[in-house]
């Protein structure tokens, strides 16, 4: 509606916004179906990763489908928080100096996960991405959580010790 008000009124609404600006902008959506999508998103993600961890022992091509739900299930599992916050806040805490590495490390392994199993054929690496794909997605995720990554470095340094 503030669009066509900007049109109408002269303006033509040329400004320079980037894609995710104009998805934020777009995102209109109420608490109650922002609810909705982020639980229907977060549960598709977390059956994609639990299918994808049963197909891994499919004969023929196991590998490649374990791969591919696995990586699609953090994908799903990642973009259920936007609906919570927005694509554009959602993309600039992914960012933020805490969770950058971490953001950095999982896009990275994803990637590579799906490298391994579709070209490598790689069996060993596949498993060792989704693994460091699991492990930086648990880092990152326990970036939102007060003292968390603190009480789990603690945690560690008291079980070498």
């Amino acid at each position: 509606m503030d669009k066509l008000k900007k049109v109408l009124s002269g303006h033509d609404g040329n400004d320079d916004l980037n894609v995710l600006q104009g998805a934020n902008e777009a995102s209109t959506l109420g608490w109650g179906t922002r609810a909705k999508g982020f639980v229907a998103c977060f549960v598709a993600g977390v059956l994609c990763s639990v299918l994808g961890t049963c197909l891994l022992w499919v004969p023929r091509n196991g590998l490649t489908l374990f791969a591919v739900f696995y990586s699609l299930g953090n994908v799903a599992t990642l973009l259920s928080t936007m609906f919570l916050m927005g694509p554009l806040k959602q993309v600039k805490r992914m960012c933020d100096k805490t969770r950058a590495l971490a953001t950095a490390i999982m896009i990275a392994c994803l990637i590579l996960t799906l490298c391994a199993a579709f070209w490598w054929k790689n069996k060993g690496l596949a498993l060792l991405f989704c693994i460091l794909q699991f492990l930086a997605f648990t880092w990152y995720s326990l970036s939102y959580i007060p003292f968390a990554r603190d009480a789990i470095i603690k945690l560690f340094s008291v079980c070498l010790k």
